[in-house]
């Protein structure tokens, strides 16, 4: 059985689980929550479920952060060493 919700919210107001919720942590903490959203509509319009969108953040997290263009704190660091060099 299938069953599709719909958030009148945002990426924050999805209930993720596992190793989804530090995906969606950084996307909300990085103001992607819109970026996000259309990427999502783009590549399921027809909708995603609730366990796909999870999957998603939580097993093709580098993608979505590369996509996305969110640094992590160690990329950023190094970015600064090298620009002092």
């Amino acid at each position: 059985m299938l069953i599709k919700k719909e958030y009148e919210t945002s990426i924050s107001g999805f209930e993720a689980w596992s190793g989804a919720v530090e995906t969606q942590d950084l996307i909300v903490l990085h103001e992607k929550e819109d970026e996000f959203e259309a990427l999502i509509e783009e590549l399921y319009p027809d909708g995603i479920d609730e366990t796909t969108l999870n999957d998603l953040l939580w097993f093709e997290d580098d993608w979505i952060i590369e996509v996305l263009g969110i640094k992590d704190e160690d990329d950023e660091e190094t970015d600064d060493t090298e620009e002092e060099e």
